[in-house]
């Protein structure tokens, strides 16, 4: 058996059914359109109220500030490892409310606001393996887009094409189970 026989691959858009019954601790792949977002993306959303210039209805945002070479009128991905989502978790709710994203991805845990918002959404977050940055822009085909440019390489909207990204393993199911507090309370039940 191939390891695409294994993999599971999710194909974004996504609807509340392709995700429903995803698992703490599963692992997946995406194929499709991903987003960049971060801490000025999130803010400028939920705080400025600012419509995002892309319809991130049912798609996927990665938490990662990527290093772009910019070639003529094109953009060449060097690499884009996960940042940690925890930064975010203060605009993780109003985020997923007020743009019906299905996935989050990023390096560690998040908290409760995100874990309510997951169960009431019907979201998940994710991680991706921290340290694999250069792995991250292989399994990029290509960058689709730029926006809010003004925010800076790191802090802007990358649209980015997959065939197949991951492994993602899922950190917090539509059910708001959290992995890392699990872990947390079961390590420490240990001591």
């Amino acid at each position: 058996m191939s390891l695409n026989e294994v993999c599971k691959l999710l194909t974004l858009p996504l609807c509340d059914n392709d995700i429903k019954d995803l698992k703490i601790g599963e692992i997946f792949y995406l194929s499709g359109t991903l987003f960049t977002g971060r801490d000025e993306v999130y803010h400028r959303i939920t705080e400025e109220k600012q419509k995002p210039p892309v319809d991130l209805k049912g798609m996927a945002v990665y938490h990662a500030g990527p290093i772009v070479k910019k070639i003529k009128e094109n953009y060449e991905l060097v690499s884009i490892g996960p940042t940690s989502s925890i930064r975010l978790e203060k605009w993780a709710y109003d985020f997923i409310k007020t743009t019906g994203i299905k996935i989050m991805i990023g390096k560690g845990g998040m908290g409760e606001k995100t874990a309510s918002a997951c169960r009431e959404e019907c979201a998940i977050h994710c991680v991706y393996p921290g340290g694999c940055a250069v792995l991250g822009a292989s399994q990029i085909e290509k960058i689709d887009g730029v926006f809010w440019e003004d925010l800076g390489m790191a802090e802007c909207i990358w649209s980015l094409k997959t065939n197949k990204f991951g492994p993602l393993i899922v950190s917090i199911d539509t059910h708001g189970n959290n992995l890392f507090m699990e872990n947390i309370l079961f390590y420490n039940s240990r001591k």
